[in-house]
C-alpha cells in the first residue's frame, strides 16, 4: 500500500510549497493542485461521488444468481497510480476515476461493490476462479485478452508527452522527436512505441531518439525540472494528474497506446461466456448519455479519454 507520504511526496518532487492545500476539517477534506482552480483535486477519503440509480431494464440484463446475491465483486489493482486507482489521505479508502465509474455502474445495475484490491496479476486469476465478476483497473483490450475475457469498452488509452512548462514544442509524430532526449518506463507498451519511432526516423535520415530510463517517477519529474531530458513519455492518465497536481509541467503531445496501429481502449473486463458483459456495455451506455460519465472524467482531469458509447470485444491491440 502506498502510504500518503508517499504519494505527497511523489507530488511534491517538481511542485512548488504552494500546491497542496488542505481545506475544511484536516485530512477528510485535503485536496492536491493549484490554489484557484476549483480547489484542486480531492484526495480525501470522503469523496462526495457523483451516484446514479438503478435502471431496471439494463438490471434485468444481469445473470439472475447476482441479482440475488445483490453484490458486484469488484477487483482493482493495489499499485498507486493517481488518478486511476489509489489510497487516500486516510491511506485505507481506495478512490480514483476507476472506482467512481465502476460505482456508476454498479449503481446502474442495482449492486452493491464489494472491492478488493490484489496486485494486477491476481486480477486475471481472480476473474479465471469467478472470485471477481469484474476488473475495471485500466485494462486495455488486446487480441490476447479476447480469447479469455469479454470487454466493455468506457475510456480510450492514450499516452502523453510531458515537458516543462512553457515548452513550445510539440509532439504529433516521430519526426517531432529526432534527436529530442525522451525518457520512459522500461518494459512498457510505450517503450516499444518509442523505439520504434527512433527506427523510423533513423530509416528516414533523421537523428534517433535519445531514450532514457529511471526507476521511479520522481526521478523522471527532476530530470524535467533540470532539464537533463526533453519529455516523459507515460499513460495520460498519470500526466494530466501530475500536470494539474504539481504545476510544473504540461503535455506537448499525445498518442494511442496502440502506436500507429490502432486506438487503445480500457474496458470493463469479465471471463468469457460470463454473461455479464451485455449489462456493462448497457450500464456504460446509461451514464454516457445520463452525463454522470462525463462529470466523473471531468473531475479526474480525464474528459479527453472519453469514449461516445461502450463498445462489446472491439479490435483489440495485436498479439504481436
Amino acid at each position: 500500500m502506498t502510504t500518503r507520504r508517499t504519494l505527497l511526496a511523489v507530488l511534491a518532487a517538481t511542485a512548488s510549497s504552494g500546491l497542496l492545500a488542505a481545506c475544511g476539517d484536516g485530512d477528510a477534506q485535503q485536496t492536491v493542485g493549484a490554489k484557484g482552480k476549483g480547489g484542486g483535486l480531492n484526495i480525501g477519503p470522503d469523496q462526495h461521488r457523483v451516484r446514479g440509480e438503478k435502471v431496471d431494464a439494463i438490471a434485468a440484463k444481469v445473470p439472475g444468481k447476482i441479482r440475488r446475491r445483490g453484490t458486484l465483486r469488484l477487483g482493482g489493482s493495489a499499485d498507486a497510480s493517481p488518478p486511476l486507482g489509489f489510497y487516500a489521505t486516510d491511506d485505507k479508502t481506495r478512490i480514483g476515476v476507476e472506482i467512481d465509474l465502476a460505482t456508476l455502474v454498479a449503481d446502474t445495475l442495482g449492486l452493491k461493490i464489494h472491492f478488493e484490491a490484489v496486485s494486477w496479476e491476481n486480477l486475471f486469476v481472480g476473474l479465471d476462479s469467478s472470485k471477481f465478476d469484474a476488473v475495471f483497473s485500466n485494462v486495455t483490450v488486446t487480441e490476447e485478452r479476447k480469447e479469455k475475457y469479454d470487454f466493455a469498452t468506457y475510456r480510450l488509452d492514450d499516452l502523453a508527452f510531458e515537458a516543462t512548462k512553457g515548452t513550445s514544442w510539440r509532439v504529433k509524430g516521430p519526426a517531432d522527436v529526432a534527436g529530442k532526449t525522451i525518457a520512459v518506463s522500461s518494459g512498457t507498451n510505450q517503450e516499444k512505441i518509442l523505439v520504434d519511432w527512433s527506427k523510423q526516423n533513423q530509416k528516414a535520415g533523421r537523428k534517433p531518439v535519445d531514450i532514457k530510463y529511471f526507476q521511479k517517477d520522481t526521478d523522471y519529474y527532476l530530470a524535467l525540472q533540470s532539464k537533463r531530458i526533453d519529455a516523459y513519455l507515460g499513460p495520460q492518465p498519470s500526466a494530466a494528474y501530475h500536470v494539474a497536481s504539481a504545476g510544473q509541467t504540461q503535455i506537448v503531445g499525445h498518442i494511442s497506446g496502440g502506436g500507429d496501429q490502432i486506438q487503445g481502449k480500457i474496458a470493463d473486463t469479465t471471463k468469457k461466456g460470463s454473461g455479464l458483459v451485455d449489462a456493462y456495455a448497457a450500464a456504460i451506455d446509461h451514464i454516457i448519455e445520463d452525463g454522470s460519465y462525463a462529470r466523473v472524467l471531468k473531475r479526474w482531469g480525464l474528459s479527453r479519454e472519453a469514449v461516445k458509447k461502450s463498445e462489446i470485444n472491439p479490435r483489440g491491440l495485436p498479439t504481436s
